[in-house]
């Protein structure tokens, strides 16, 4: 598969991923903890599966 997010969006992502993460780990909420890993995974991957369905992709074609 191709890679659909920019680098400053997976840094975006991973980003907001561990700031979830840290919150629900704190205020206990599993919730959270599902969240924060999706975007986690995502902005590992560089792939955005809702990006994929809609065809969007924000990556420039030099970092694919």
């Amino acid at each position: 598969m191709k890679c659909n997010m920019s680098k400053t969006d997976r840094i975006i992502r991973g980003v907001a991923g561990v700031v979830i993460i840290a919150a629900g780990v704190y205020y206990q909420a599993w919730w959270a903890l599902i969240i924060g890993a999706v975007l986690l995974v995502t902005s590992i991957a560089g792939l955005c599966l809702i990006y994929l369905i809609f065809g969007i992709s924000s990556c420039k074609s030099s970092e694919r």
